[in-house]
């Protein structure tokens, strides 16, 4: 297919989602590498130019696990879940808010984007709470324990004024997976957790989660197994019969919640694939899972 022949195919996309809102959740892994960012800030400058409203949420559990090594601040995960205690929330202030945040911000600047960096803290956008502790099952042992997470956080609420003001004036929030509650008292969030309840608020037209796997898989691992289109219903079969193992369980869940709220469409992406982002949103075929009521 010859450049031409991608605009026109292009064309309708961009007619049609011109001045409605995407919301794209970036992984640590996708941000770490500086090529990797360049290309996909480059990807974000033309929807932004072409008139979409883009809101940006990242986390960067990679690189806090890299800082914390270098500085000697000891890590457990359990489940998949960061425990953080004190020492390394104040490194997910410093990564999150600060080093990962920044290094966004100025990818966008490069492609002449008027991005503003901001955490869930900032303008009250993410109001949160410890929750209790959790039981977790051990799988090695089969034994059950409570594990306090630490200074983690459930969303309670998100405020979009700010967010909404913002998108309203050609500006493109970039947020780091950080909220507060009424206290001040500052919380680690799931930055998957964050970016659904955003695009759910803000009744978006997609949520596009950029992850270090290019979709949903019916067996982990093989690309052959990648599934292109589901419906909500779909997804939710794949979880009561099984074929959805470990990770893909709560994010299918979250997936499939977020589209009953209001959001038109959910993708998963390969965040390293050079114009993954492009394809999914301008051509028929797209690159990662799109789950949607409208197939």
């Amino acid at each position: 297919m010859t450049n031409l022949d991608l605009l026109r195919e292009a064309l309708p996309y961009i007619q049609k989602f011109k001045g409605r809102t995407f919301v794209v959740k970036f992984s640590g892994k996708v941000t770490e590498d500086r090529e990797n960012l360049a290309s996909l800030a480059e990807e974000l400058a033309l929807l932004h130019q072409v008139g979409i409203k883009l809101c940006v949420i990242h986390g960067g559990g990679k690189q806090l696990s890299e800082l914390a090594e270098k500085l000697g601040v000891a890590q457990t995960v359990i489940e998949g879940r960061r425990v953080t205690d004190d020492d390394t929330l104040e490194l997910a202030k410093m990564i999150f808010a600060g080093k990962i945040n920044t290094d966004i911000l100025a990818a966008l600047r490069r492609r002449g984007i008027h991005a503003v960096g901001l955490s869930g803290v900032d303008g009250n956008i993410i109001n949160a709470e410890k929750p209790p502790p959790k039981e977790i099952l051990d799988r090695q042992t089969g034994e059950r324990r409570t594990v306090d997470f630490g200074n983690v956080g459930d969303v309670l609420e998100i405020n979009t004024h700010l967010l909404r003001l913002l998108l309203e004036n050609d500006y493109l929030p970039v947020i780091s997976s950080l909220g507060a509650d009424s206290e001040g008292r500052v919380f680690n969030i799931n930055a998957d957790t964050i970016a659904s309840e955003i695009a759910a608020q803000l009744q978006a037209e997609k949520l596009i989660l950029m992850s270090d796997v290019n979709g949903i898989y019916t067996v982990p691992g093989d690309e052959s197994t990648k599934l292109s289109r589901l419906s909500p219903a779909e997804a939710e079969q794949m979880i009561a019969d099984g074929r959805a193992t470990g990770g893909m369980i709560p994010k299918l869940q979250s997936l499939v919640a977020v589209i009953k709220r209001g959001v038109r469409s959910a993708h998963v992406i390969g965040g390293s694939e050079r114009n993954a982002l492009l394809s999914e949103v301008f051509t028929d075929e797209g690159t990662g899972t799109m789950i949607s009521d409208v197939l």
